[in-house]
């Protein structure tokens, strides 16, 4: 059996671990006051609204200084990169069969909506060769210059509404990213080859892969609502010997400043997608 002394020394830890966290002696709740406690919460009440109140100064500071139409800084992507439609890099599909290539010529129809002649009346007939400057606009919004669908002739989907895919002969679409302020130099235009020691035929639209520096510079989603990215269309004219094999195609940005040879960016000013066609 336990000794008196042993009780009496457990009976003290039980008191002093009770007393801890409230003292009946002298009221004080984890050693500290009630007076104690309401001091140290009014400080970190006020601590605390006092750095809500400094972030929201900042934030406020800051947003004065930002412009609604144009970023403050637009150093990120100096040069645009190259896109391909129908939105995929392996493009195979049966020509023979019509569930094959169907999403193919289903996105590249919903992707030329925006290029429908309705929809490009409302802009501007630009002329061709100069840039369409507005800085010196009063207006924030800016106009854009057309580029109707009929511009792709064989690859716009109006008179081939498959855009070749049945003959074995598809059409791709290739368009630059947006940047803002972009003026190439130069005149740019869109190169396609293949990697192999036969070349295959192909056909552009617009004539030789010509982007029309009339459609720059950009001036950024906001201000420039109904702005339409430049396309160029590329019909690739296979043979039967071209088909049953995967073809790897390059295209790129050429005639201009614009960059297509960084190795650190494969799809800085160029695209590579491969295409297989099944007889």
């Amino acid at each position: 059996m336990a000794s008196t002394e042993d009780k009496s020394a457990n009976k003290e830890n039980t008191s002093s671990w009770k007393d801890s966290f409230y003292n009946p002696r002298t009221g004080e709740v984890l050693g500290r006051t009630a007076s104690s406690w309401a001091l140290i919460l009014l400080f970190y009440l006020v601590f605390y609204c006092f750095l809500a109140g400094m972030f929201a100064l900042t934030m406020w500071v800051m947003l004065l200084t930002l412009d609604d139409y144009v970023p403050r800084y637009r150093d990120r992507v100096p040069y645009p990169g190259l896109v391909i439609r129908p939105n995929s890099l392996d493009i195979s599909f049966n020509k023979s069969d019509p569930l094959k290539y169907s999403n193919y010529v289903n996105h590249l129809e919903s992707f030329l909506q925006r290029y429908n002649d309705t929809e490009q009346e409302k802009n501007e007939e630009c002329p061709a060769g100069d840039y369409f400057m507005q800085d010196n606009s009063e207006d924030m919004t800016k106009k854009t210059c057309r580029f109707k669908r009929s511009i792709l002739s064989f690859c716009s989907g109006l008179s081939d509404t498959n855009f070749g895919y049945p003959e074995g002969k598809p059409c791709v679409l290739l368009k630059m990213n947006r940047i803002i302020g972009l003026k190439p130099r130069g005149d740019p235009y869109i190169n396609c080859t293949v990697k192999r020691d036969n070349p295959i035929q192909m056909q552009y639209f617009p004539s030789e892969g010509r982007i029309d520096k009339m459609y720059f510079p950009y001036y950024g989603k906001k201000a420039h609502e109904t702005y339409v990215e430049p396309l160029v269309a590329v019909k690739l004219l296979l043979t039967k010997e071209d088909y049953n094999k995967e073809l790897p195609v390059e295209c790129r940005v050429e005639g201009s400043d614009l960059r297509n040879n960084d190795e650190r960016d494969k799809f800085l000013g160029r695209v590579t997608f491969r295409i297989k066609v099944v007889e």
